[in-house]
């Protein structure tokens, strides 16, 4: 997911009742729901270490606990920094309790987790001792419908907060309890709903007609906030089959609405692009890849390219658009490589 929605989030969880236990407790879950993305730091080694290490071991339970102690010493050096700083004489609001806030750290550190599962990227929870990818692709990467849940969430409060002060109310502490539960399990029910329609589409994908080819297997990504259109992948021995599926009415797109791709032949430049660095990392993580070799220039330069058709939504097909996360491997008449990029992104 997008870091706003991981941010909020966190927020949302430290207000529908953990702020009231311990001070801090907003400050370490926002901060936390969003440490894993700190794994962006990679790209200083180009764009394909950001790749590698893209949802590596900060989004691990492996990782989870150095993450949580990393989040909580940095609030206790702001804590120590405000001691110094500032008249302490006014106590807090709720009680320091620095275990108690770890717990509540390890916490929106999990729905970090839970929320890249439920998009189709993916992550890997339980490397290195298993380096399987899970992905529930049930949820758009930026799901508008959560994240205005979410913020609606956290200025409902303040927004009532400005009435009620109009009209002389007495501000309550902690406020906000009831909208930020609330945008949570309206979250939970759009996933549910999601969920559903997800296995509704995969069922659609797999009792399609494709003239009598066996079906080997069936994908299905979400689009943002429809939950009833989806992208269907189906792969039959020979080709591939991107189309669309309306899960409200039941019915896949019609096959002039469908795009079929042929399996691209093996060459010996896919070969070698597979081997290298890029095509290594990327077909460990890709679940539907396609390695096409597109052609050799007067020099003698052969250009691979390497998609997964999870991405490849059915307009940028219609469009000719390029794929996201594609990645392409330049190989010379020697068979060696010679450049490798990442969404156009140079590896130097």
């Amino acid at each position: 997911m997008d870091p706003v929605t991981h941010l909020m989030t966190g927020a949302c969880l430290a207000r529908a009742g953990f702020n009231r236990k311990v001070a801090y407790a907003t400050l370490a879950m926002t901060l936390a729901a969003e440490a894993p993305d700190l794994d962006t730091l990679w790209s200083i080694g180009g764009p394909l270490a950001a790749f590698q290490h893209h949802r590596g071991w900060t989004h691990t339970f492996f990782g989870l606990p150095f993450e949580a102690a990393i989040v909580l010493g940095a609030i206790w050096l702001f804590h120590r920094w405000r001691l110094r700083k500032f008249d302490n004489s006014k106590p807090p609001r709720a009680p320091i309790r620095w275990p108690l806030l770890y717990c509540f750290a390890l916490i929106a550190l999990l729905s970090h987790l839970l929320l890249d599962w439920t998009n189709n990227y993916g992550l890997r929870p339980f490397f290195p001792f298993n380096p399987r990818w899970y992905a529930g692709s049930f949820v758009f990467i930026f799901e508008p419908v959560i994240f205005l849940f979410l913020l609606i969430g956290l200025i409902a409060p303040s927004l009532f907060g400005l009435i009620n002060s109009e009209v002389g109310v007495r501000r309550q502490p902690f406020r906000g309890r009831g909208w930020a539960v609330t945008a949570l399990l309206s979250i939970a029910a759009l996933w549910t709903l999601r969920y559903i329609e997800h296995q509704e589409a995969l069922q659609i994908a797999q009792n399609g007609d494709y003239d009598g080819a066996s079906v080997l297997r069936v994908a299905a990504d979400p689009y943002p906030i429809n939950p009833f259109h989806w992208q269907t992948v189906v792969e039959t021995p020979q080709s591939y089959l991107i189309s669309s599926a309306d899960t409200f009415n039941k019915a896949a797109a019609t096959s002039d609405r469908a795009e079929t791709l042929y399996k691209p032949p093996t060459t010996l430049a896919t070969l070698v692009a597979k081997r290298s660095w890029l095509g290594e990392i990327y077909l460990d993580w890709s679940q539907y890849p396609v390695v096409t070799d597109t052609g050799t220039d007067r020099d003698g330069i052969a250009t691979v390219t390497l998609r997964d058709l999870r991405f490849l939504y059915i307009p940028a097909v219609l469009e000719q658009m390029k794929t996201p996360l594609t990645g392409t491997v330049y190989v010379n008449a020697d068979r060696r490589v010679v450049r490798m990029e990442m969404d156009g992104h140079i590896q130097h």
